[in-house]
Protein backbone atom coordinates (compact mmCIF):
# COMPACT_ATOMS: atom_id res chain seq x y z
CA UNK A 1 0.00 0.00 0.00
CA UNK A 2 1.79 3.27 0.96
CA UNK A 3 5.38 4.25 1.19
CA UNK A 4 8.03 4.01 4.38
CA UNK A 5 7.38 7.48 4.60
CA UNK A 6 4.30 6.78 6.11
CA UNK A 7 5.38 3.86 8.49
CA UNK A 8 5.94 6.16 11.58
CA UNK A 9 2.29 8.17 10.68
CA UNK A 10 0.48 5.02 12.21
CA UNK A 11 2.05 5.14 15.84
CA UNK A 12 -0.29 6.25 18.18
CA UNK A 13 -3.11 7.13 15.93
CA UNK A 14 -7.03 5.54 16.11
CA UNK A 15 -8.87 4.25 13.59
CA UNK A 16 -14.10 7.40 7.78
CA UNK A 17 -17.48 7.47 5.69
CA UNK A 18 -20.99 7.11 3.66
CA UNK A 19 -20.77 11.02 3.55
CA UNK A 20 -18.96 13.34 1.92
CA UNK A 21 -17.58 16.06 4.32
CA UNK A 22 -15.71 19.07 3.12
CA UNK A 23 -15.18 20.70 6.64
CA UNK A 24 -11.78 22.00 7.29
CA UNK A 25 -12.00 23.21 3.28
CA UNK A 26 -11.51 26.77 2.56
CA UNK A 27 -14.48 27.55 0.47
CA UNK A 28 -12.05 28.88 -2.65
CA UNK A 29 -10.39 25.24 -2.45
CA UNK A 30 -13.72 23.30 -2.22
CA UNK A 31 -15.24 25.27 -5.19
CA UNK A 32 -13.63 24.29 -8.81
CA UNK A 33 -12.52 26.40 -11.77
CA UNK A 34 -11.65 25.59 -15.52
CA UNK A 35 -8.88 23.27 -16.87
CA UNK A 36 -6.45 25.09 -18.41
CA UNK A 37 -7.21 25.11 -22.37
CA UNK A 38 -6.14 22.19 -23.80
CA UNK A 39 -9.80 21.19 -25.06
CA UNK A 40 -12.82 20.06 -22.97
CA UNK A 41 -15.06 22.69 -20.78
CA UNK A 42 -13.67 25.63 -19.95
CA UNK A 43 -16.70 27.03 -17.87
CA UNK A 44 -16.55 27.84 -14.09
CA UNK A 45 -18.68 25.33 -12.65
CA UNK A 46 -18.33 23.92 -9.10
CA UNK A 47 -17.82 19.99 -9.64
CA UNK A 48 -21.43 18.80 -7.89
CA UNK A 49 -21.47 16.64 -4.94
CA UNK A 50 -22.33 12.92 -5.45
CA UNK A 51 -22.88 9.99 -3.14
CA UNK A 52 -20.66 7.81 -2.76
CA UNK A 53 -21.68 4.18 -4.28
CA UNK A 54 -23.92 6.39 -6.89
CA UNK A 55 -22.41 4.54 -9.47
CA UNK A 56 -21.29 0.88 -9.76
CA UNK A 57 -20.08 0.38 -12.97
CA UNK A 58 -17.92 1.93 -16.07
CA UNK A 59 -19.74 2.70 -19.19
CA UNK A 60 -16.97 1.68 -21.44
CA UNK A 61 -14.06 -0.91 -20.90
CA UNK A 62 -11.07 -0.93 -23.54
CA UNK A 63 -7.71 -2.65 -24.00
CA UNK A 64 -4.47 -1.21 -25.55
CA UNK A 65 -0.74 -3.20 -25.64
CA UNK A 66 0.99 -1.05 -24.05
CA UNK A 67 4.84 -2.19 -23.56
CA UNK A 68 4.72 -5.36 -22.35
CA UNK A 69 1.24 -5.75 -21.35
CA UNK A 70 -1.96 -5.47 -22.71
CA UNK A 71 -3.73 -3.20 -20.69
CA UNK A 72 -7.34 -3.19 -19.66
CA UNK A 73 -8.93 0.16 -18.76
CA UNK A 74 -12.38 2.34 -18.62
CA UNK A 75 -12.47 5.67 -20.10
CA UNK A 76 -15.28 8.19 -19.59
CA UNK A 77 -15.61 11.71 -20.96
CA UNK A 78 -14.83 13.29 -24.59
CA UNK A 79 -12.03 11.80 -26.60
CA UNK A 80 -10.13 14.80 -27.33
CA UNK A 81 -10.96 16.40 -23.71
CA UNK A 82 -7.76 17.31 -21.14
CA UNK A 83 -6.62 13.71 -20.27
CA UNK A 84 -6.77 12.79 -16.66
CA UNK A 85 -5.36 9.26 -15.78
CA UNK A 86 -6.40 8.10 -12.46
CA UNK A 87 -4.33 5.13 -10.55
CA UNK A 88 -5.20 2.91 -8.00
CA UNK A 89 -3.94 0.82 -4.97
CA UNK A 90 -3.95 -2.30 -3.08
CA UNK A 91 -6.06 -4.01 -2.81
CA UNK A 92 -8.17 -1.99 -4.97
CA UNK A 93 -9.33 -1.34 -8.34
CA UNK A 94 -10.36 0.68 -10.77
CA UNK A 95 -13.47 0.58 -9.16
CA UNK A 96 -11.98 3.25 -6.52
CA UNK A 97 -13.30 5.54 -9.42
CA UNK A 98 -16.29 4.55 -10.28
CA UNK A 99 -17.82 7.79 -9.06
CA UNK A 100 -14.71 10.02 -10.06
CA UNK A 101 -14.56 9.44 -13.18
CA UNK A 102 -17.96 10.94 -14.35
CA UNK A 103 -17.45 13.84 -12.45
CA UNK A 104 -14.58 14.60 -14.30
CA UNK A 105 -16.04 13.45 -17.61
CA UNK A 106 -19.26 16.32 -17.03
CA UNK A 107 -16.22 18.66 -16.61
CA UNK A 108 -14.76 17.95 -20.12
CA UNK A 109 -12.02 15.64 -19.02
CA UNK A 110 -11.19 12.45 -20.55
CA UNK A 111 -10.45 10.05 -17.80
CA UNK A 112 -8.70 7.11 -17.97
CA UNK A 113 -8.82 4.14 -15.42
CA UNK A 114 -6.11 1.98 -15.87
CA UNK A 115 -5.84 -1.68 -14.17
CA UNK A 116 -2.39 -1.68 -12.88
CA UNK A 117 -0.35 -5.12 -13.79
CA UNK A 118 -1.97 -8.12 -12.17
CA UNK A 119 -5.03 -6.35 -12.07
CA UNK A 120 -8.76 -7.65 -14.04
CA UNK A 121 -8.05 -7.52 -17.07
CA UNK A 122 -4.43 -6.07 -17.49
CA UNK A 123 -2.49 -9.05 -18.82
CA UNK A 124 1.88 -9.71 -19.50
CA UNK A 125 2.11 -10.13 -23.33
CA UNK A 126 4.58 -12.82 -22.97
CA UNK A 127 4.65 -15.88 -20.33
CA UNK A 128 8.65 -15.25 -20.86
CA UNK A 129 8.07 -11.83 -18.97
CA UNK A 130 9.50 -11.30 -15.21
CA UNK A 131 6.18 -10.62 -12.83
CA UNK A 132 8.17 -7.83 -11.24
CA UNK A 133 6.26 -4.95 -9.60
CA UNK A 134 9.15 -3.18 -8.58
CA UNK A 135 7.87 0.84 -8.47
CA UNK A 136 9.64 2.44 -11.77
CA UNK A 137 8.05 -0.74 -13.61
CA UNK A 138 4.58 0.18 -12.55
CA UNK A 139 5.51 3.72 -13.66
CA UNK A 140 6.70 2.90 -16.86
CA UNK A 141 3.49 0.82 -17.46
CA UNK A 142 1.79 4.17 -17.43
CA UNK A 143 4.49 5.93 -19.84
CA UNK A 144 3.80 3.22 -22.26
CA UNK A 145 -0.37 3.08 -21.84
CA UNK A 146 0.10 7.14 -22.69
CA UNK A 147 2.24 6.48 -25.31
CA UNK A 148 0.00 3.68 -27.22
CA UNK A 149 -2.60 6.38 -26.41
CA UNK A 150 -1.09 9.11 -27.78
CA UNK A 151 -1.24 10.58 -24.70
CA UNK A 152 1.94 13.41 -24.66
CA UNK A 153 0.55 15.08 -21.09
CA UNK A 154 -2.10 14.57 -18.13
CA UNK A 155 -3.02 14.85 -15.13
CA UNK A 156 -2.44 11.95 -12.80
CA UNK A 157 -4.28 11.39 -9.53
CA UNK A 158 -3.87 8.42 -7.61
CA UNK A 159 -3.28 6.70 -4.18
CA UNK A 160 -2.10 4.20 -2.62
CA UNK A 161 0.27 2.21 -5.24
CA UNK A 162 -0.68 4.72 -7.68
CA UNK A 163 -0.09 7.56 -5.50
CA UNK A 164 3.66 6.26 -5.75
CA UNK A 165 3.33 5.50 -9.49
CA UNK A 166 1.95 9.28 -10.17
CA UNK A 167 4.67 10.42 -8.13
CA UNK A 168 7.51 8.69 -9.90
CA UNK A 169 6.09 9.91 -13.28
CA UNK A 170 5.98 13.86 -11.92
CA UNK A 171 9.24 13.77 -10.73
CA UNK A 172 11.36 11.82 -13.51
CA UNK A 173 9.26 12.87 -16.41
CA UNK A 174 7.60 15.97 -15.53
CA UNK A 175 6.94 16.78 -19.48
CA UNK A 176 4.59 14.14 -19.29
CA UNK A 177 2.35 15.53 -16.41
CA UNK A 178 0.20 18.72 -16.54
CA UNK A 179 -0.40 18.27 -12.83
CA UNK A 180 -1.07 15.85 -9.91
CA UNK A 181 -3.17 14.75 -7.30
CA UNK A 182 -1.26 12.72 -5.07
CA UNK A 183 -3.04 11.00 -1.86
CA UNK A 184 -1.16 10.55 1.30
CA UNK A 185 2.10 13.21 -0.43
CA UNK A 186 5.73 11.89 -1.90
CA UNK A 187 5.71 8.20 -1.71
CA UNK A 188 8.58 6.81 -3.41
CA UNK A 189 10.16 3.93 -2.12
CA UNK A 190 14.11 3.67 -0.74
CA UNK A 191 14.79 0.52 -0.60
CA UNK A 192 18.09 1.14 1.28
CA UNK A 193 15.76 3.62 3.82
CA UNK A 194 13.19 0.64 4.49
CA UNK A 195 15.57 -1.45 5.77
CA UNK A 196 15.47 0.13 9.60
CA UNK A 197 13.37 -0.70 12.03
CA UNK A 198 10.28 1.87 13.31
CA UNK A 199 8.31 1.46 16.48
CA UNK A 200 6.24 -1.49 16.83
CA UNK A 201 2.87 0.66 16.65
CA UNK A 202 3.96 1.33 13.14
CA UNK A 203 5.68 -2.10 12.05
CA UNK A 204 2.13 -3.53 13.50
CA UNK A 205 -0.07 -1.48 10.95
CA UNK A 206 1.60 -3.20 8.28
CA UNK A 207 1.05 -6.53 9.37
CA UNK A 208 0.01 -8.01 5.79
CA UNK A 209 3.94 -7.00 4.88
CA UNK A 210 5.41 -9.15 6.73
CA UNK A 211 3.03 -11.67 6.30
CA UNK A 212 3.61 -11.49 2.58
CA UNK A 213 7.14 -11.87 2.84
CA UNK A 214 6.84 -15.40 4.38
CA UNK A 215 5.22 -18.94 1.72
CA UNK A 216 2.36 -18.63 4.47
CA UNK A 217 1.31 -15.04 3.18
CA UNK A 218 2.07 -16.05 -0.75
CA UNK A 219 0.03 -19.26 0.03
CA UNK A 220 -2.76 -16.98 0.86
CA UNK A 221 -2.88 -14.92 -1.92
CA UNK A 222 -2.63 -17.56 -4.27
CA UNK A 223 -5.79 -19.25 -2.75
CA UNK A 224 -9.12 -17.77 -3.41
CA UNK A 225 -10.54 -17.43 0.11
CA UNK A 226 -8.52 -16.77 1.85
CA UNK A 227 -6.83 -13.82 -0.58
CA UNK A 228 -10.59 -12.29 -0.51
CA UNK A 229 -10.93 -12.92 3.14
CA UNK A 230 -7.40 -10.72 3.71
CA UNK A 231 -8.08 -8.34 1.02
CA UNK A 232 -11.88 -7.43 2.64
CA UNK A 233 -10.23 -7.15 6.15
CA UNK A 234 -6.94 -4.79 5.12
CA UNK A 235 -10.27 -2.60 3.75
CA UNK A 236 -11.70 -2.75 6.81
CA UNK A 237 -8.87 -1.97 9.16
CA UNK A 238 -7.92 1.11 7.08
CA UNK A 239 -11.42 2.72 6.26
CA UNK A 240 -12.54 2.19 9.62
CA UNK A 241 -16.11 4.20 8.81
CA UNK A 242 -16.80 3.33 5.26
CA UNK A 243 -20.06 1.39 4.98
CA UNK A 244 -19.41 -0.82 2.10
CA UNK A 245 -22.31 -3.63 1.20
CA UNK A 246 -20.73 -7.23 0.00
CA UNK A 247 -21.42 -5.96 -3.70
CA UNK A 248 -18.88 -3.08 -3.44
CA UNK A 249 -16.59 -5.38 -2.52
CA UNK A 250 -17.43 -8.02 -4.87
CA UNK A 251 -16.67 -5.75 -7.94
CA UNK A 252 -13.21 -5.33 -7.09
CA UNK A 253 -12.64 -8.41 -5.82
CA UNK A 254 -13.09 -10.34 -9.42
CA UNK A 255 -9.97 -7.99 -10.74
CA UNK A 256 -7.95 -10.48 -7.90
CA UNK A 257 -8.68 -13.24 -10.21
CA UNK A 258 -6.33 -12.08 -12.74
CA UNK A 259 -3.39 -14.95 -12.85
CA UNK A 260 -0.68 -12.58 -12.27
CA UNK A 261 -2.12 -10.81 -9.07
CA UNK A 262 -0.67 -12.99 -6.52
CA UNK A 263 2.93 -12.84 -8.10
CA UNK A 264 2.87 -9.62 -8.37
CA UNK A 265 1.13 -8.40 -5.14
CA UNK A 266 3.99 -10.69 -3.52
CA UNK A 267 6.92 -9.52 -5.09
CA UNK A 268 5.37 -5.35 -4.63
CA UNK A 269 5.74 -6.06 -1.27
CA UNK A 270 9.06 -8.06 -0.74
CA UNK A 271 11.04 -5.74 -3.32
CA UNK A 272 10.23 -2.80 -1.11
CA UNK A 273 11.80 -4.73 1.50
CA UNK A 274 14.74 -5.65 0.02
CA UNK A 275 13.73 -9.55 0.06
CA UNK A 276 13.19 -10.02 -3.89
CA UNK A 277 15.19 -8.51 -6.68
CA UNK A 278 14.20 -6.11 -9.39
CA UNK A 279 15.12 -6.44 -12.78
CA UNK A 280 18.43 -4.28 -13.64
CA UNK A 281 16.40 -2.87 -17.02
CA UNK A 282 15.13 -0.29 -14.06
CA UNK A 283 18.63 -0.35 -12.35
CA UNK A 284 19.10 3.74 -13.62
CA UNK A 285 15.50 4.59 -12.78
CA UNK A 286 15.64 3.08 -9.00
CA UNK A 287 19.37 4.67 -8.65
CA UNK A 288 17.46 8.27 -9.46
CA UNK A 289 14.40 7.73 -6.87
CA UNK A 290 16.90 6.46 -4.62
CA UNK A 291 17.97 10.12 -4.79
CA UNK A 292 14.29 11.57 -3.43
CA UNK A 293 13.80 13.46 -6.64
CA UNK A 294 11.68 16.48 -6.06
CA UNK A 295 8.22 16.68 -8.20
CA UNK A 296 8.33 20.36 -9.93
CA UNK A 297 4.64 19.98 -11.14
CA UNK A 298 1.47 21.63 -10.21
CA UNK A 299 0.48 19.15 -7.19
CA UNK A 300 -2.98 18.80 -4.84
CA UNK A 301 -1.90 16.71 -1.63
CA UNK A 302 -4.65 15.05 -0.11
CA UNK A 303 -4.48 13.10 3.68
CA UNK A 304 -7.68 11.60 4.73
CA UNK A 305 -8.61 11.85 8.38
CA UNK A 306 -9.00 8.00 9.50
CA UNK A 307 -6.58 6.41 7.07
CA UNK A 308 -4.20 4.75 9.71
CA UNK A 309 -0.84 5.52 7.15
CA UNK A 310 -1.66 9.32 7.63
CA UNK A 311 -1.25 11.97 10.04
CA UNK A 312 -3.40 14.61 8.71
CA UNK A 313 -2.83 18.30 9.45
CA UNK A 314 1.45 17.50 8.83
CA UNK A 315 1.90 17.61 5.50
CA UNK A 316 5.50 15.74 5.52
CA UNK A 317 7.70 16.14 2.77
CA UNK A 318 6.28 19.76 1.45
CA UNK A 319 9.52 20.03 0.44
CA UNK A 320 9.58 17.47 -2.18
CA UNK A 321 7.34 19.84 -4.09
CA UNK A 322 8.54 22.62 -5.96
CA UNK A 323 5.88 23.79 -8.25
CA UNK A 324 2.98 25.22 -7.34
CA UNK A 325 1.03 23.19 -4.31
CA UNK A 326 -2.09 22.64 -1.68
CA UNK A 327 -2.51 19.89 0.82
CA UNK A 328 -5.71 19.41 2.42
CA UNK A 329 -7.85 17.01 4.80
CA UNK A 330 -10.30 15.39 3.82
CA UNK A 331 -12.28 14.51 6.93
CA UNK A 332 -14.83 11.82 8.00
CA UNK A 333 -12.83 9.15 5.23
CA UNK A 334 -10.10 6.53 5.37
CA UNK A 335 -7.72 4.83 2.97
CA UNK A 336 -9.37 4.79 -0.02
CA UNK A 337 -10.29 8.36 -0.48
CA UNK A 338 -11.33 8.90 -4.11
CA UNK A 339 -14.27 6.00 -3.60
CA UNK A 340 -14.80 6.88 -0.07
CA UNK A 341 -15.23 11.31 -0.87
CA UNK A 342 -15.16 11.34 -4.81
CA UNK A 343 -16.48 14.85 -4.84
CA UNK A 344 -13.41 16.22 -2.85
CA UNK A 345 -11.46 13.90 -5.28
CA UNK A 346 -12.36 15.12 -8.10
CA UNK A 347 -12.83 18.92 -7.04
CA UNK A 348 -8.54 18.00 -5.56
CA UNK A 349 -7.85 17.26 -9.57
CA UNK A 350 -9.95 20.19 -10.85
CA UNK A 351 -8.00 22.36 -8.94
CA UNK A 352 -5.34 20.66 -9.35
CA UNK A 353 -4.96 21.81 -13.29
CA UNK A 354 -6.00 25.63 -12.62
CA UNK A 355 -2.52 25.93 -9.73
Amino acid sequence: MIDRRTFGKAVGLGTGAAAVSLAGLPAAEAASAAPRPEGGDTSPRTVPAVTPGAHTAFPTLKQVRAGVLDIGYAEAGPAHGPVVICLHGWPYDIHSYVDVAPLLADRGYRVIVPYLRGHGSTRFLSDRTVRNAQQSAIALDVIALMDALKIHRAVLAGFDWGSRTADIIAALWPERVRALVSTSGYLITNVEAQQKPLAPAAEHTWWYQYYFATERGRLAMETPDNRDQLCRLVWDLVSPTWDFDDATFARTARAFQNPDYAAIVIHNYRWRLGLADGERCYDRYEKQLAARPAIPVPTVVLDAEHDPFATPGHDANRDRFTGPYAYRVIEGVGHDLPQEAPTAFARAVVDADRL
